[in-house]
């Protein structure tokens, strides 16, 4: 045998680490393969985020936004289907004959559907918004190359009916503005998906998680009774040349706000063609005046609540005071002698509400008058409500004449819905109930209701009473024209002039003109706030009464509320029944 060479002796002396090399690299490879495969990895990651970046893009889906209906369950606000479609030129299998079928459904040039299908851009937009009719057709088609992206379109089927307090949506239908729009978006709008779509074709998941949906939202509105309001406010605003005006119904019981009309209003549909900023907000709420003598009412409630008057109580009336260094006439600039409180109010005494004011002092007039929530948000549920503004003692701003002017309404600020709050509040037997304009909330889970709440009591029950028969006698002896027949009506009307930083407007339209009333006055179910800014007349029992009047007229039927005498009669049926089950 022979032996092995020096070379093959070597070749063999060195296998043994050749083979523990490649075992070695072998594990390594193994072990390297392991951990892109099993533990966090960064080139894996990025490698798949380039892959989906050229197969999927991500794509922002706006939950379906909750539904707004009246407390009937008549939708103010839904959403419509729209589409926006695109195609893909790389997958058109027949640019000719499907240009031709597109151009049919879409009413577009042929030509300019078969130019885009035959592009060499990886996507092209063709139409939108589109139909859901033609979204339908064009997705009966069943071409690969076709791509439909929904959007979200917000539909207000009333149109102007109770526009600013349904309102509107901004940002693609994402973001609500202005109303229960805007002040509730978040229960409305629901929860946006990111979610990875293909690019080929490009399209959209057919279903959506029903927990991204939003809310639905029942209003205390009552559509009737807003169509009727809104239409006398319309006819009060052409037959007085006014301005503008507002009105506010609400139940004093609960709080319920059953209307609440702007006029001009706005058409929600055309939002963005509205030209005049002014029409953009909700006077009701978002927008202050100084109110004149509606203010007497809340002086004289106050004095009465903190013991400073009795109903008897008297002064002589001299047409004139000075307080703060500031003189304070009567508006017709008269003297009336020994007056008494139902006196001042019915003849609209400035001069007698200012000596109340000073009779009770700065501390007590002034906490009585944040008690009936001026200068404080009444929390409606309404969208940038404005505080109004009530100097108080303390303020860099005030002056010790502010509390005689403030005592019957000039030199500060208040909302419309502040005004109507404050009025219910005495027509509830003084007990303030929380405004609301949401009555209840569904979703997924349920129907959640908004319960009526007690904000205070402001007043006790014997001067909310006594309060209830003064501005009975106010509407008999001092705004007839307010009157119902058949109906109890208690009520005060205002006037307040115009005034700027520095000075009173001049002209005859520089006033707003203005009535609260409740009815039936021994068992108030609806208060009423009528305002009309620069309307032709000289006060408000002469222009804001006779509204109210018409507008009540209105509401005893739409409400089925019976005549006081209906009511005394039910009353002593149910009084017999009672004694006779005792």
């Amino acid at each position: 045998m022979q032996a092995p060479s020096s070379q093959q002796s070597t070749i063999q002396a060195r296998l043994p680490f050749v083979a523990i090399f490649l075992i070695m690299l072998a594990a390594y490879l193994i072990i390297n393969l392991a951990n892109f495969q099993f533990f966090p990895r960064s080139v894996r990651q990025e490698l798949e985020k380039i892959g989906s970046s050229i197969a999927n893009t991500t794509l922002r889906i706006p939950a379906e936004r909750g539904r707004i209906f009246d407390r009937d369950g008549e939708p103010l606000a839904f959403n419509l289907v729209q589409y926006r479609l695109g195609i893909s030129p790389a997958l058109v299998a027949d640019a000719d004959s499907l240009s031709a079928e597109l151009s049919e459904i879409l009413d577009i040039a042929e030509f300019e559907i078969w130019r885009k299908a035959t592009s060499d851009r990886v996507w092209e937009f063709l139409a939108g918004p589109i139909s859901a009719e033609q979204g339908q057709a064009v997705a009966a088609l069943d071409d690969i190359s076709l791509g439909l992206e929904e959007i979200p379109k917000r539909f207000y089927p009333q149109g102007e009916l109770a526009a600013h307090v349904v309102g509107i949506v901004v940002d693609d239908g994402l973001r609500g503005a202005l109303g229960v729009e805007g002040a509730f978006n978040d229960t409305l709008s629901g929860r946006v998906l990111d979610l990875s779509v293909s690019n080929v074709p490009f399209g959209l998941p057919e279903d959506r998680p029903a927990e991204q949906r939003g809310q639905d939202i029942v209003l205390t509105l009552d559509r009737d009774v807003q169509f009727w309001v809104e239409f006398e406010l319309q006819a009060a605003v052409e037959e007085y040349n006014a301005f503008r005006g507002a009105v506010i119904v609400m139940d004093p019981r609960n709080g319920d706000v059953l209307a609440m009309a702007n006029y001009p209003s706005i058409d929600p549909n055309n939002f963005l063609q509205i030209a005049d900023p002014n029409l953009r907000v909700n006077p009701a709420i978002n927008e202050t005046f100084e109110p004149g003598s509606l203010m007497q009412v809340l002086t004289v409630a106050g004095a009465l609540e903190k013991g400073v008057i009795t109903p008897f109580w008297t002064y002589n009336d001299t047409g004139y005071v000075e307080v703060g260094g500031r003189d304070i006439y009567n508006p017709t600039y008269r003297s009336y002698g020994t007056t008494d409180v139902t006196s001042l109010l019915i003849s609209s005494l400035d001069v007698g509400a200012a000596t109340i004011a000073l009779e009770m002092g700065t501390t007590d007039f002034y906490s009585m008058m944040r008690a009936f929530g001026l200068g404080q948000a009444t929390g409606v549920g309404l969208f940038a409500e404005e505080r109004g503004e009530l100097r108080i003692p303390g303020d860099t701003d005030w002056n010790e004449s502010y509390i005689g002017l403030n005592s019957y309404g000039q030199s500060l600020q208040v909302t419309p819905m502040q005004m109507i709050t404050a009025y219910a509040a005495i027509a509830n037997g003084g007990i303030m109930r929380q405004p609301r304009i949401v009555h209840q909330v569904i979703g997924e889970n349920g129907v959640e209701e908004a319960r009526p709440s007690t904000i205070r009591r402001v007043v006790s029950a014997e001067v909310a009473s006594i309060m209830n028969d003064m501005l009975i006698r106010v509407v008999q002896d001092g705004a007839p024209a307010a009157e119902l027949p058949g109906y109890s009506i208690a009520g005060m009307p205002g006037t307040a002039r115009i005034s700027t930083a520095v000075a009173f407007e001049e002209g005859r339209n520089a006033k707003i003109l203005s009535f609260i009333g409740y009815f039936p006055a021994d068992e108030p179910q609806a208060v009423v706030m009528v305002k009309l800014d620069r309307p032709d007349g000289d006060f408000g029992y002469q222009v804001a009464a006779p509204l109210f009047r018409r507008i009540a007229d209105r509401l005893v039927i739409l409400l089925e509320i019976p005549d006081d005498r209906v009511r005394s009669r039910l009353a002593a049926a149910e009084a017999d029944l009672n004694r006779n089950s005792s």
